[in-house]
């Protein structure tokens, strides 16, 4: 793909590209956006460096991609801006989020078209990668017959799966979504299929027993999980990292305990999950 208002570095032949010559907290003329939208869905994960963005900017260059998704239950911390994810750690963290693969929020109705993820402060001595996989890959480099098989089956997706030790005291406000969604789903853009099962939200396939449910949910995590479908991104400060959740999945690597890790990450609704024979 050829591009003439961006310059476009590929991480590997197979996820990733760093994303130079743009100013995401200036404005962003039409060519440019489209050609950073056209980057993202070749890429499926485009990354940008040294970037400066107040909060208001942030979600402006979002909303340039679709309605801003709020978390029902997460913490909102800044005021005025419901839409801000704060993602933190410290040495007061028990846990973070993230750690297990996953798409954010797959147990949605409407799982997020895209999540940006704006990292003001990285662990001092290293550490706190981010590292995705590569969903439509997955998918095809299963046999014909595993491919078929999974076309005519669902799987649930229940946010409880990956939030429950974060709410052991829940309110009657909060809200618990749990979706079923084709295991193979078309990408609405691109027309291609990817796996759509991830270890972190989908429980079960309820077309199949438990035992055999849970027999093909293992296969199919430990297959997308394999390191040859994977690009990772090492943070530095005022990075962002703006990923498909329609066609990867991700795993945040929390190796940098007690040192301290911030940023603000805003989601872009997307729709329902489909599956074009």
């Amino acid at each position: 793909m050829t591009y003439q208002t961006i310059d476009v570095r590929k991480l590997t032949p197979t996820i990733g590209a760093e994303i130079h010559g743009v100013d995401l907290g200036a404005p962003i003329g039409n060519q440019q956006f489209q050609e950073i939208h056209d980057a993202l869905m070749d890429n499926l994960v485009i990354f940008f460096r040294d970037q400066t963005l107040t909060v208001p900017q942030h979600k402006e260059f979002g909303a340039r991609f679709g309605k801003l998704h709020i978390h029902p239950n997460a913490p909102k911390p800044i005021d005025g801006h419901p839409e801000i994810l704060v993602v933190k750690a410290d040495e007061n963290s028990k846990r973070v989020a993230g750690e297990v693969w996953h798409s954010d929020v797959s147990c949605d109705p409407e799982p997020p078209m895209g999540s940006i993820l704006y990292i003001h402060q990285v662990p001092e001595n290293g550490g706190g990668d981010t590292s995705f996989a590569n969903m439509y890959a997955a998918y095809e480099t299963l046999s014909e017959t595993m491919q078929r098989f999974l076309e005519g089956c669902t799987a649930v997706h229940a946010s409880l799966k990956s939030a429950n030790h974060q709410y052991r005291d829940k309110t009657a406000d909060m809200k618990f979504p749990e979706s079923e969604h084709p295991i193979v789903r078309t990408h609405p853009i691109t027309g291609r299929k990817a796996l759509y099962v991830n270890r972190g939200f989908t429980t079960h396939i309820p077309q199949l027993s438990k035992a055999e449910s849970d027999a093909v949910l293992g296969m199919l995590f430990d297959h997308a999980e394999q390191a040859r479908f994977h690009c990772r991104f090492k943070w530095q400060p005022n990075s962002i990292a703006f990923w498909d959740n329609r066609a990867t999945m991700h795993q945040a690597m929390w190796d940098y305990y007690p040192q301290k890790r911030y940023g603000h990450r805003v989601t872009v609704c997307g729709d329902t999950p489909f599956l074009r024979a």
